[in-house]
């Protein structure tokens, strides 16, 4: 896969990925790429620097996220503060718990923990609805 900086008729910056060059082309042609702030379809490959890690990185990205991505963001980040807020933290025995939740086994309540990729798939394959809550940088400090 191939990163390119793109950028639209309307000078909005963002990144696509694609398989190869081709793939861009075909995909812009037949009007599949669009900006994700205003939806235009015309859209070119930017020029591109390469890749230098800098302790400004994550400067940088944050400075490129257009205002509808943080405003998306900022609401991510209530919704998840919200979530566990108000569910009980069941640590590594989320799977558990949501089965007997599911199977009513004990008191309907909302639980957050964590799931191995594995016991992920099972609680899906055996119909229980689950979603995982998104870790922010600033989660993990």
């Amino acid at each position: 896969m191939i990163r390119f900086s793109l950028h639209c008729d309307h000078a909005h910056d963002f990144e696509g990925w694609f398989r190869s060059n081709d793939d861009f082309e075909t995909q812009r042609k037949r009007g599949f790429v669009s900006c994700p702030e205003c939806g235009s379809q015309k859209v070119e490959k930017a020029l591109m620097a390469p890749a230098v890690s800098t302790s400004r990185k994550q400067e940088k990205v944050a400075l490129a996220m257009g205002e509808q991505q943080r405003k998306m963001m900022a609401a991510l980040k209530d919704l998840s503060e919200k979530v566990r807020e108000n569910a009980e933290n069941v640590g590594d025995k989320f799977a558990e718990e949501a089965r007997k939740i599911h199977f009513g086994e004990t008191e309907a309540r909302g639980i957050y923990g964590a799931a191995t990729l594995d016991e992920a798939k099972g609680l899906a394959e055996d119909g229980i609805e689950f979603m995982p809550l998104p870790v922010f940088p600033e989660d993990r400090n």
